[in-house]
């Protein structure tokens, strides 16, 4: 596919790309950004997500001949000198490799939970508003085989352009659903035979005195406040056992470890 050179940064056909900081802040018409040759080459083995434009820097197409081979005919390629690429982008776009993905409808957290397979371990998100923090963990879900990953209606979007790079693509590979009363998931996830464990400091068991079910749900909530006491009292409290006078893990190193012993302790 011969790229479409792009010497004007107000050309309408980039438009999407403009000023990008920004503009995810307030959304982007049911799109969004894929920033660096992995993420893009995440997109484009998607099966969830679809790509309507590809904006790269030009030194960098041969190097991406590749990955670019994927792109479906009817997906314009952009490409852009390094002035006129952090014009559009509104800073400077070292990696110089920019998507815009299709959101799509979003998927029922009902429906997501209805093509788990018997054997399931899933994350469940409350109140986690840092976007290194959730691209942190869709990572780890990825690296240890979580089959789904549910967030309330309080957590940052997944799809966030820093949530979509810290994650490294997997926000885009690991199925995901947005559910919007947390106890009454829970109940629902407890009909359907998950044993629920919530992680926090103040878990009563010791994660490995737990060995891993056929079915298991891991909560995890916000740095410092942790998960809502009501919601604590409805799970299972599980803590990761440290040093004296130490306490708590960053949120996304404490579902790392939790996922880990889950899966490993499968059968």
């Amino acid at each position: 596919m011969e790229p479409v050179r792009i010497h004007d940064p107000a050309d309408p056909r980039v438009g999407a790309y403009l000023d990008i900081r920004e503009r995810d802040l307030v959304g982007r018409q049911g799109r969004f950004i894929a920033e660096g040759k992995v993420v893009l080459d995440v997109l484009l083995g998607s099966g969830r997500f679809e790509p309507e434009s590809v904006l790269v820097l030009e030194n960098r197409l041969a190097g991406l001949d590749h990955v670019l081979r994927k792109v479906p005919a009817h997906v314009p390629v952009y490409a852009a000198n390094g002035a006129v690429m952090d014009r559009i982008a509104g800073f400077h776009m070292h990696r110089g490799v920019l998507a815009i993905g299709r959101r799509g409808d979003p998927l029922p957290a009902q429906a997501l939970l209805a093509a788990l397979p018997a054997r399931a371990l899933v994350l469940v998100l409350v109140g986690i508003a840092n976007h290194d923090n959730i691209g942190s963990i869709f990572r780890n879900a990825a690296a240890f085989g979580a089959d789904a990953v549910f967030i309330d209606q309080t957590c940052c979007d997944p799809l966030y352009r820093k949530a979509i790079r810290v994650s490294v693509g997997a926000a885009l590979k690991v199925p995901f659903a947005t559910f919007s009363d947390t106890h009454a998931f829970a109940e629902t996830l407890e009909s359907l035979g998950f044993a629920q464990y919530a992680l926090s400091p103040r878990g009563r068991t010791d994660i490995r005195q737990v060995p891993g079910g056929a079915r298991a749900a891991l909560y995890l909530g916000t740095e410092g406040e942790g998960l809502p006491e009501s919601l604590l009292s409805q799970l299972h409290g599980l803590r990761i056992g440290m040093a004296e006078n130490f306490d708590s893990l960053n949120v996304a190193a404490a579902s790392a470890i939790a996922l880990h012993h889950f899966r490993a302790g499968s059968p």
